[in-house]
């Protein structure tokens, strides 16, 4: 997956600026921008500032706050003049965006207190697309953007949303700007930014459906694999991620995570789970490496930190990890993990009841709060 954040931003730029420009002569601090309480020129001003702004979170590597700097405009700057503040603004964001590694993350609030290039990219373009509609709506002015990218917007940063008839109207109904057949209107709403876990030597970096798609028809999910990476495993997995994402039920904190070494920023393997925990708070993990990355102790590591991240929380009660028999290998990861054998009884729930293989081998790792019951 060709990283192309940079170029879509400067297309989504461009195509807004086209538009806008064709009502340069109106009065837009006498108009509101849509639904929006803001003025139309108070809400570009707002574009170029956002644009900016996620510029100097990328470039500055802010870890814990945003960079301490607002943009103004000069006293009697035009709307002509306000058009090349965005112009310019989106260059500079553009040119960051295209320069800073995949594995940079710098600070944003929602959800998890971070954002990648990728991310950053589909927030600024969110805000240039919404943004622009919200002023032609108050200017009276037609606006579509290409659709390629509401789809990047929807599939980088709105994971949770399903997809609709179409990528500007969905974005538009997900973003409390318009109706969807069938669906309810839409009163709160945000962004959500892929989770990452880290460890001593890794990065557990959530994978996007945008990603997901591209690992899934033979890409590289917009990551620097090793030699023989990505191994099947996690192709197929990014294929249950798709398919999750498809049908409006893919939750990212119970998806799918490339493992990307520290020292080098190269992915060695991928581990997740198989879709949300059940009624009876149960998800099933699994995880593969590529075979240069195995016997270094990575698989344990990661496996390790995401069962902690994952049963802190109040919805799944065990994890549970189906393993041939004779692997021997991954029954020894699961081991280091803090996983156990299941009971004979869970594994004959297991083959009788949901039809799991009679040569796989359940291993269980429980919340601290199951084990006290």
């Amino acid at each position: 997956m060709r990283h192309m954040g940079g170029e879509r931003v400067t297309e989504a730029v461009t195509d807004a600026v086209a538009v806008l420009r064709t009502a340069v002569d109106r009065d837009w601090a006498g108009v509101k921008a849509g639904r929006l309480d803001w003025t139309c020129r108070d809400t570009a001003e707002h574009i170029s500032s956002d644009l900016i702004a996620y510029a100097g979170q990328l470039a500055g590597r802010a870890q814990s706050a945003y960079v301490p700097f607002e943009i103004t405009l000069d006293e009697g700057t035009d709307n002509e003049g306000l058009l090349h503040v965005i112009e310019t603004t989106g260059a500079l964001f553009s040119a960051t965006i295209r320069t800073t590694p995949h594995e940079v993350r710098a600070f944003h609030p929602y959800p998890f207190r971070s954002a990648n290039r990728e991310g950053f990219a589909a927030m600024g373009i969110a805000e240039v697309l919404l943004h622009t509609h919200d002023i032609a709506e108050g200017l009276g002015l037609a606006y579509e953007p290409p659709a390629e990218l509401p789809e990047f917007v929807l599939t980088t940063i709105f994971p949770h949303v399903r997809p609709g008839p179409d990528h500007w109207r969905t974005l538009l109904w997900a973003t409390g700007r318009g109706d969807l057949p069938g669906r309810p209107p839409v009163t709160e709403w945000r962004w959500n930014n892929n989770l990452v876990i880290p460890t001593d030597r890794l990065t557990l970096q959530g994978v996007t459906p945008a990603a997901a798609t591209d690992l899934h028809t033979g890409g590289d999910g917009g990551f620097e694999w090793v030699d023989g990476g990505p191994f099947q495993g996690t192709r197929d997995a990014a294929g249950m991620v798709v398919k999750a994402y498809g049908e409006g039920v893919h939750r990212p904190e119970w998806g799918l995570f490339v493992l990307v070494r520290r020292q080098d920023g190269r992915a060695i393997g991928g581990i997740g789970f198989h879709g949300v925990p059940d009624e009876e708070g149960h998800a099933e993990v699994g995880y593969d490496l590529t075979e240069a990355a195995r016997g270094q102790g990575y698989a344990t590591e990661a496996l390790r930190a995401l069962s902690d991240h994952s049963l802190t929380g109040a919805e799944a009660h065990a994890l549970i990890a189906a393993i041939h028999e004779d692997n021997a290998p991954s029954q020894g990861v699961a081991t280091r993990a803090g996983y156990v054998r299941a009971s004979v009884e869970e594994e004959r729930t297991a083959y009788e009841e949901h039809d799991m293989d009679r040569e796989l081998r359940l291993y269980v790792r429980r919340s601290a709060r199951q084990q006290r019951q």
